[in-house]
C-alpha cells in the first residue's frame, strides 16, 4: 500500500508547567526524534499524546483511508503552556506548508493539513491569528474561550467542545439550585478568564446571584506579582467567611498554590485548618486535576464540584494503553516520550523493566480524563474524514494536491461519524455535547474523581452549604437593600398589613384583595374576611324568630277568635271589621321583622321596610278610627254630633291614610330604594340594608308617629268613659309604648352599626306588634273566653248607665252625663262598625 503522509500537527501542553520550558519538536515512527530541554513530564499533557496517536493509527487501519490510499502522518510539538513558545512552533511547521509553493519542492517535507490544539484558550487564541493567514483548519480539545466562536475573527478554529457560555451557564444553574447567592469568583487575567468572568457574572445577575469579590490572577505563575495576588486572594477569602462557595477559572498551578496560601495563613493567624473549607466550583481547567491539593487533603479544602467535558468511550485508548503495557520497551523504541516518561520513573523508584513499564500504564490509566481524550479522538476522526472526502475526488498522492483551506471547508460542510454516532460542528464551529458534573472524594489520601453530584442535596448533611450575605427573608418577610449594597445583602423586614410574601427572600410583599382579603403584621398569605350578617343561626336571631311566629300565631288564633264570635257586643265593641284588618295588618308586620334575619338580598331590603310601614299604618289607621269612634259616641256637643256622624267614614280613613303611605313608599322605591350593602371592615365583610334614602326612611317612621301621636291624644281624652265601651287606655298606653320604643330607635340605629343593627329595629317592631296585640285585642279575648256574662247587650247598658249615675257635677261631666242621656236606652245598640248609639 502506497504511504501518503498528511501531517497533523498536534499542539500540546504535556510538561510541568513551574519548570524549565522544554522545546519538543518529534515525529514518531516516521523521523529520528529531536530533543531539547530536560525531561520532566506532566501526565496528563502526555496522555493526551498518546491518545492522538493512538486515534491516528486506528484511522490509518480504518477502511475509511485504506481505500484512498491515505496514511495520516503526526507532528507532535509542546508548547509548554507558553503563548511564545506556541507562536515559534506554529511558524515553524507553517514554513514547510510555504515550501511547497515553490519551484523546487523536493526537499520540502510533507505539509501540514490541520493542527489539533491546544488546550489553553491563550495559547489557541495566539496560534489561530497565525493559522487563519493560511486558512488551516484548526481543532481544539480543551479551549473553551467564548470569543474562539466568533468566526469574523477566527474563521479556521473550531473544536470538539462547547464554549465557556454554556460552562457558565451551568455553573450558575448549579448554584441557583442549591441555593448559592453570595460567591467569590478566581480567574486569570487572560482572554479565557477574562470572557469566563464576564459570562458568569451577566448569567449570575440574571438569577440573583451576587459576586462578592473577583479575583484575577495573573495569567503566567512565573509573574513577578503572581505571589502578592495570590496571597491578597487568598486574604480576601478569608476575610469574607460568608462566601462558602468560590468559583474558579484558574489553572491547575494557580489553585495549587493558592490552597497552600490560604492554609499558611491560617496558621499564622493560629485557626483551625477547618476554618479555610469552602465548596469549590472547577471549570474544566482544573476540574480534574486532583494534583492540586498539594499536601493538603481534601477534608481541609472543602467539597470540589468540577465540570468536565461529556465523556465518550476510551475503550479504544485502553486497549491502546494495555498494548503498551505488554510490548514493553519494543513498541516504543521511537517513542522518545514514553522513553523520558519511563527514565523519571526510573529514577524515582528503580524498579525493573516489567514493574516498570506496568507502573508507567497505571500512571497514564489514573491521569485519564476521559473527556479530554474523546474530544482528541473526535477532532481525529473529523480531520481523517475530511481528507478522505478530498481524496475520494482526486489523486492525492503527490504531495501539494490539497490544500488546508479545502480540508477546512470539507470540515464545515459535512458530518462525522465516531462510533456510529454522527456529529457535525454548528455554525461558531463548536461542537457542544454538554458537560459532567463531577464531585472529589478522597480515597485513601487520593483524589478521586466521580459523577456523583446528583446524589448530593442541599438537605444531606455531609452538604449542608449555606453561602449568602443574608439570611433568607422567610414568608411574610420581605428584602430591604440598603443603596450602594449588593442585592444579595439586605435586611428582612415584616410585611405590613394587608400585605403578604409566600415564599422566601421575596423583594416586595404582595397586596391582599381588600375587598375581600386581610392580613395581620408579617402574614404569608391573605386570609378571607369574615362574612358577618344577623344569621338564622345567630341565637338572639332565634329568640327574635319565636317571637315573631308566636306573634303571627296569636294574631291568627285572635282572627279566628274574633271571626266567630263576631255578632258579640264585645268584637263589635273592638270594631267589627276593622279588628280582622288591624289583625292582617300584625301578621304582615311580623312577617316584615322575619325580613331582617338572614343573609340580605335586594328583595329582602325592599321588602322589609315597606312591608312594616303599609301594614303598621293600616294597623294605626284602624285605631285612629276607633279613637274617633269613642269621641263621636260620647265626647262631642250633641249639635256637632250629627254633622261629625255624617263626615265620619271609618273606610275612607284608613284608606287614606294608608294611601298615603303607599304614595311614600313607592316614591322610596323608585327614586331612592333599599339595596343590599357590604360594609368592608378591616377584618370582616358585613352585609346589611343600606335604606337608600334615610329621608324616605323618615318620612315612613314619621308618618307613622304622627298617626300614633293623634290616636294616643284623642285616647287620653276618652279615658273616663265607661270602661266596656272605652279602649283609650289601652289605645293610650299601646300608642305610648310605640312612641317611647321608636323615639329610643332613633338615637340607637343612627349611632350603631355591626351584626346586630337589623335586630334593633326587629326588636322595635316586635315591641310595637305585641304592645298592640296586648292592649287591644287580649283583654277582650278574656272576656269572651272567661266573661262570657259581660259580652251581652244587657251587660253594656247596665254598664252605661252605672257609668251616668257616677259621673260628678263637674261642668265637663255634666256635659258628659245630658250627652248620654240625651241617648234613650232603647237606642243603646252597635252598628257594624261598632259605633254606639
Amino acid at each position: 500500500m502506497l504511504s501518503f503522509f498528511v501531517r497533523v500537527s498536534h499542539l500540546n501542553s504535556y510538561s510541568n508547567q513551574i519548570g524549565a520550558a522544554i522545546s519538543l519538536l518529534a515525529q514518531l515512527a516516521v523521523q529520528p526524534v529531536i530533543w531539547t530541554g530536560n525531561s520532566e513530564f506532566q501526565e496528563r499533557g502526555l496522555v493526551r499524546a498518546l491518545a492522538m496517536i493512538n486515534a491516528i493509527e486506528v484511522m490509518n487501519k480504518s477502511p475509511l483511508l485504506t481505500e484512498v490510499n491515505i496514511t495520516l502522518g503526526y507532528w507532535i510539538l509542546d508548547s509548554c503552556s507558553d503563548v511564545s513558545t506556541a507562536l515559534r512552533a506554529t511558524a515553524d511547521f507553517t514554513q514547510q506548508t510555504d515550501c511547497h509553493k515553490g519551484s523546487d519542492s523536493s526537499t520540502c517535507g510533507q505539509p501540514v493539513m490541520a493542527v489539533i490544539g491546544a488546550s489553553n484558550s491563550e495559547t489557541s487564541i495566539a496560534i489561530a491569528r497565525q493559522l487563519t493567514l493560511k486558512m488551516i483548519p484548526q481543532i481544539s480539545y480543551s479551549s473553551t474561550a467564548d470569543i474562539l466562536s466568533d468566526k469574523n475573527r477566527f474563521p479556521a478554529f473550531m473544536r470538539t467542545i462547547p464554549n465557556d457560555e454554556h460552562q457558565t451557564a451551568a455553573m450558575v444553574s448549579l448554584l441557583s439550585t442549591y441555593g448559592w447567592n453570595w460567591v467569590g469568583i478566581v480567574t486569570t487575567d487572560g482572554s479565557y478568564g477574562r470572557s469566563a468572568l464576564d459570562h458568569f457574572v451577566s448569567k449570575a445577575s440574571e438569577k440573583g446571584i451576587c459576586v462578592a469579590f473577583k479575583s484575577i490572577l495573573p495569567e503566567s505563575v512565573t509573574s513577578q506579582d503572581v505571589h502578592s495576588v495570590i496571597t491578597q486572594t487568598a486574604k480576601t477569602i478569608q476575610d469574607n467567611p460568608k462566601v462558602q462557595v468560590i468559583v474558579s477559572f484558574a489553572k491547575p498551578t494557580h489553585m495549587m498554590y493558592l490552597y497552600q496560601e490560604i492554609k499558611n495563613q491560617m496558621l499564622t493567624v493560629g485557626q483551625n485548618i477547618g476554618s479555610m473549607r469552602r465548596v469549590w466550583v472547577a471549570s474544566d481547567s482544573w476540574s480534574s486535576s486532583g494534583s492540586v491539593k498539594g499536601n493538603l487533603t481534601l477534608e481541609d479544602i472543602g467539597h470540589v464540584v468540577g465540570f468536565t467535558f461529556r465523556r465518550g468511550s476510551v475503550s479504544s485508548f485502553l486497549k491502546y494503553l494495555s498494548m503498551l503495557e505488554a510490548a514493553g520497551h519494543e513498541y516504543t523504541v521511537n517513542n522518545s516520550f514514553m522513553q523520558d516518561f519511563y527514565m523519571q520513573l526510573n529514577k524515582n523508584t528503580g524498579s525493573g523493566e516489567t514493574e516498570l513499564m506496568s507502573e508507567a500504564v497505571n500512571t497514564l490509566r489514573e491521569n485519564i480524563q476521559a473527556g479530554t481524550v474523546f474530544s482528541v479522538e473526535m477532532a481525529v476522526s473529523a480531520i481523517a474524514q475530511a481528507v478522505a472526502s478530498v481524496c475520494r475526488r482526486r489523486d492525492c498522492k503527490k504531495a501539494g494536491t490539497m490544500q488546508p483551506w479545502e480540508v477546512l471547508r470539507t470540515l464545515w460542510m459535512q458530518e462525522f461519524k465516531l462510533r456510529e454516532e454522527i456529529y457535525k460542528f454548528d455554525s461558531r464551529g463548536d461542537l457542544n455535547l454538554g458537560y459532567d458534573v463531577t464531585m472529589w472524594r478522597s480515597v485513601r489520601g487520593n483524589i478521586h474523581v466521580h459523577d456523583v453530584v446528583a446524589e448530593y442535596h442541599p438537605q444531606d448533611n455531609n452538604f449542608h452549604i449555606i453561602s449568602k450575605c443574608s439570611n433568607s427573608c422567610v414568608a411574610g418577610e420581605f428584602k430591604k437593600t440598603a443603596e450602594g449594597q449588593h442585592t444579595c445583602c439586605y435586611e428582612c423586614i415584616n410585611c405590613t398589613e394587608n400585605y403578604y410574601s409566600n415564599s422566601t427572600d421575596m423583594d416586595q410583599c404582595l397586596s391582599c384583595d381588600t375587598n375581600t382579603e386581610w392580613s395581620p403584621k408579617g402574614s404569608s398569605s391573605c386570609i378571607p374576611k369574615v362574612l358577618l350578617f344577623f344569621s338564622w343561626q345567630d341565637g338572639f336571631a332565634v329568640v327574635l324568630l319565636t317571637f315573631s311566629a308566636v306573634g303571627i300565631l296569636l294574631a291568627l288564633l285572635v282572627s279566628a277568635l274574633f271571626l266567630h264570635q263576631r255578632d258579640t257586643p264585645v268584637v263589635k265593641a273592638a270594631g267589627g271589621p276593622l279588628s280582622q284588618a288591624m289583625l292582617f295588618s300584625l301578621v304582615i308586620s311580623f312577617i316584615s321583622a322575619i325580613l331582617f334575619v338572614g343573609r340580605p338580598n335586594s328583595f329582602q331590603c325592599k321588602a322589609r321596610q315597606v312591608l312594616f310601614g303599609i301594614s303598621f299604618t293600616l294597623c294605626v289607621s284602624c285605631i285612629l278610627v276607633k279613637t274617633l269612634q269613642i269621641q263621636l259616641a260620647f265626647q262631642f256637643d250633641p249639635r256637632l254630633q250629627e254633622i261629625l256622624r255624617r263626615l265620619y267614614q271609618p273606610y275612607a280613613i284608613v284608606a287614606v291614610c294608608v294611601a298615603l303611605q303607599a304614595a311614600t313608599c313607592i316614591c322610596w322605591l323608585v327614586l331612592e330604594s333599599p339595596f343590599k350593602h357590604i360594609i368592608r371592615n378591616p377584618t370582616t365583610l358585613l352585609e346589611d340594608c343600606h335604606e337608600g334614602s334615610y329621608l324616605a326612611f323618615g318620612v315612613m317612621l314619621g308618618y307613622i308617629a304622627v298617626l300614633a301621636f293623634v290616636c294616643f291624644v284623642c285616647a287620653f281624652k276618652g279615658r273616663k268613659l265607661p270602661q266596656q265601651y272605652n279602649e283609650a287606655k289601652f289605645i293610650t298606653f299601646s300608642m305610648l309604648l310605640y312612641l317611647i320604643s321608636w323615639l329610643l330607635f332613633v338615637p340607637v340605629y343612627v349611632t350603631t352599626s355591626g351584626v346586630y343593627l337589623p335586630a334593633v329595629e326587629m326588636v322595635v317592631i316586635l315591641i310595637s306588634n305585641y304592645g298592640i296585640l296586648s292592649c287591644h285585642f287580649f283583654p277582650k279575648c278574656y272576656i269572651i273566653l272567661f266573661k262570657k256574662d259581660q259580652n251581652t247587650k244587657s251587660a253594656f247598658r247596665k254598664n252605661l248607665y252605672e257609668y251616668s249615675s257616677k259621673t260628678t257635677d263637674s261642668p265637663s261631666d255634666l256635659k258628659q252625663q245630658k250627652s248620654i242621656q240625651r241617648l234613650p236606652s232603647s237606642l243603646v245598640v252597635f252598628d257594624k262598625h261598632g259605633l254606639t248609639h
